[in-house]
């Protein structure tokens, strides 16, 4: 099956069919699901199911998206992140957002910080 050409450019839709041809994710791994979004965008979003779940089945990495108000914009971006979370994976690294995983770490340092500050 081939991969769907969605709302952006014809240059990001080949870099999309090859990056998943280079990682050797077929359109049939990926599950892919469609919900009403929440936030920004009024009465649009709340009709409309524009968020999107896609799980690729190997892996068992799961995405949700819902940046912009057009499903497939939404589409493509997911796809984007789960080609990167498995390009991670493949690398030995952790799938999971260096940027969450950073303030993961933060988050929990100052927690150790002020339980320490305050026993006695």
């Amino acid at each position: 099956m081939a991969t769907p050409a969605f709302a952006v450019s014809e240059e990001k839709n080949r870099w999309l069919r090859e990056k998943m041809a280079e990682l050797g994710v077929a359109e049939a791994d990926l599950e892919e699901t469609f919900v009403r979004s929440s936030g920004a965008g009024g009465q649009h979003v709340n009709k409309t199911a524009t968020c999107v779940q896609i799980k690729h089945r190997p892996t068992g990495i799961e995405v949700k998206c819902m940046k912009d108000r057009s499903q497939s914009v939404n589409r493509f971006l997911a796809r984007r992140e789960i080609l990167e979370r498995i390009e991670r994976l493949q690398k030995g690294e952790s799938f999971r957002d260096p940027k969450v995983e950073k303030l993961k770490k933060q988050k929990a340092r100052r927690k150790r910080r002020a339980s320490g500050k305050y026993e006695k």
